[in-house]
């Protein structure tokens, strides 16, 4: 009878915190909404998306957000470009080939570097990237997208890592010997049995890692520029939609169109965000064999 009611006590409580996280999400989308979508009352929907301006205290205003999701797009994708195949190689050498006391000491410099605070690398990335990318590529600063892609796929890294190399853990043992006995060296049974057999994981683990990627802040903001414009290449300054957030949030006029413009900005990172998850989600249960 006891052990029954213990059960029942656990089994209510996950599902009360289970709820708890939805309800608490559903109500930050909300309260977003409540405040974003006041802006549309003057603002055409297609202005704020596809407009090229983005002079929140001009007169008239202009509250158009292309060139910051030109600008985050820009970042995340030169983060996806550097993050993935390294990421990816190095979950491969920890899961597959790496000793067992090799693999303990990576996996926790992984998660040493993935406790380092967001800010703490963009310091970092301000001292060592900036200027050798602005040696490098004899330009004027070294503030522009690639720096941002560079710090943010040290951010994104961990993540890939840590979720491919579980993945790859998982694979059934019994996969690997089929292949050896078929006469498959330690590398072709890499290629050929344990990464397929563990795709979906890694694919997961490579959307969890853009997903952070496009909601970093802080490190974005230091290192990218922050220039309002149309994005002309990745060795130029850029401004992404959370760094915009962030610079302004403190400085606008509640209840303005400037104020209600970054809660829309709001919208769609939180959009953006939600779709990443969902697809990393449904990606990682999509078969398990």
């Amino acid at each position: 009878m006891i052990q029954r009611l213990k059960e029942w006590i656990f089994e209510n409580a996950i599902r009360a915190s289970g709820l708890a996280s939805i309800f608490i999400v559903a109500l930050i989308f909300i309260f977003l909404l409540k405040e974003g979508l006041l802006l549309f009352k003057t603002e055409p929907l297609t202005d704020f998306l596809l407009g090229k301006n983005w002079y929140p205290i001009s007169e008239p205003p202009q509250f158009g957000i292309l060139p910051l999701i030109l600008g985050s797009l820009l970042v995340t994708l030169g983060a996806a470009v550097i993050s993935i195949p390294l990421g990816v190689a190095a979950a491969i050498y920890i899961a597959e080939v790496a000793s067992p006391k090799l693999k303990e000491i990576l996996k926790s410099g992984i998660e040493l570097l993935a406790a380092i605070p967001s800010v703490v690398l963009g310091f970092i990335g301000m001292v060592t990237v900036v200027p050798w990318i602005k040696n490098t590529f004899h330009i004027p600063t070294g503030l522009t997208a690639l720096s941002g892609s560079v710090v943010l796929a040290f951010m994104a890294m961990p993540t890939i890592i840590s979720i491919a190399e579980d993945a790859l853990h998982s694979v059934p043992k019994i996969y690997k010997e089929g292949a050896y006995a078929l006469g498959a060296t330690h590398w072709q049974t890499i290629y050929r049995v344990s990464v397929p057999a563990a795709s979906s994981g890694i694919v997961a683990a490579i959307m969890l890692g853009i997903g952070r990627v496009i909601g970093e802040t802080m490190a974005v903001m230091m290192v990218t520029g922050n220039a309002a414009a149309l994005p002309r290449g990745i060795l130029y300054p850029v401004r992404t939609l959370t760094a915009t957030v962030a610079a302004e949030m403190g400085e606008t006029v509640q209840g303005s169109d400037h104020y209600f413009a970054l809660f829309a900005i709001g919208i769609v990172l939180f959009l953006i965000t939600f779709a990443i998850n969902m697809t990393a989600d449904l990606v990682l249960h999509r078969k398990r064999k």
